[in-house]
């Protein structure tokens, strides 16, 4: 896989992101909206930073779909809270494929961000995992 194609699978990841958390953020109780909003703006800053990084690196930056199929029905906080964790750890998976791709300021960027997911995803499970941005792929 190349640093373009890892760049526009994050961004195809994020533009996911950003919609799954409009649904998130929709359902989640209101002790968590806060963390809800936090992680929607994180995710909305990282896909227009990869947008850039996509056209630097040669490419036409992927756009987001009109709509994303959810992997599961969100009918209550309980389903929001779930789904947010389940769009971190795909967020990670798409951030650890970019950190093999790259290399230099990009590789730096994708690392940090595959923290960043893992540390929500963990927040919002309540627990971790032993290899974030590999777990979905066992």
């Amino acid at each position: 896989m190349t640093a373009l194609d890892a760049a526009q699978a994050a961004l195809a990841a994020e533009h996911a992101a950003v919609y799954g958390y409009g649904v998130v953020g929709a359902r989640v109780g209101e002790a968590r909206r806060a963390e809800a909003t936090a992680a929607y703006e994180g995710h909305r800053a990282r896909r227009d930073a990869l947008r850039r990084t996509v056209r630097d690196l040669g490419g036409e930056p992927v756009a987001a779909a009109a709509g994303y199929a959810l992997p599961f029905a969100v009918p209550d906080p309980a389903a929001a809270v779930r789904l947010a964790a389940v769009l971190e750890d795909r967020v990670a998976g798409v951030y650890s494929d970019l950190v093999r791709s790259a290399d230099g300021p990009l590789r730096k960027e994708a690392a940090a961000a595959l923290r960043e997911a893992a540390v929500r995803a963990v927040r919002w499970r309540g627990s971790d995992v032993t290899f974030p941005g590999l777990a979905e792929r066992a």
